[in-house]
C-alpha cells in the first residue's frame, strides 16, 4: 500500500498507478476532469502513462455541467 493526498485528504492505493487507473477507481470519467500532481497539471493525453506515486499530491477536479 502507498499513501497520497487526494483532494486534501489521506489515500491508499494498492501501488503506484496511472492517473487513469485511479480515475477508473474513483469511477470518473477522463475527459469530465482535470488532474494536479503536485502542482503540475497533467495534460488528458498522459493520463495513461503518468504514475501516481508515494507521497504525490493529487488534485482531481470534476466539471459539473448544470443550466
Amino acid at each position: 500500500m502507498i499513501e497520497i493526498e487526494l483532494n486534501g485528504e489521506a489515500y491508499s492505493l494498492e501501488a503506484s498507478i496511472p492517473v487513469s487507473r485511479l480515475l477508473t477507481e474513483l469511477k470518473l470519467k477522463p475527459n469530465r476532469v482535470a488532474v494536479e500532481i503536485n502542482r503540475t497539471v497533467i495534460p488528458k493525453a498522459e493520463y495513461e502513462r503518468t504514475i501516481i506515486n508515494p507521497g504525490d499530491h493529487v488534485e482531481v477536479i470534476n466539471f459539473v455541467g448544470g443550466g
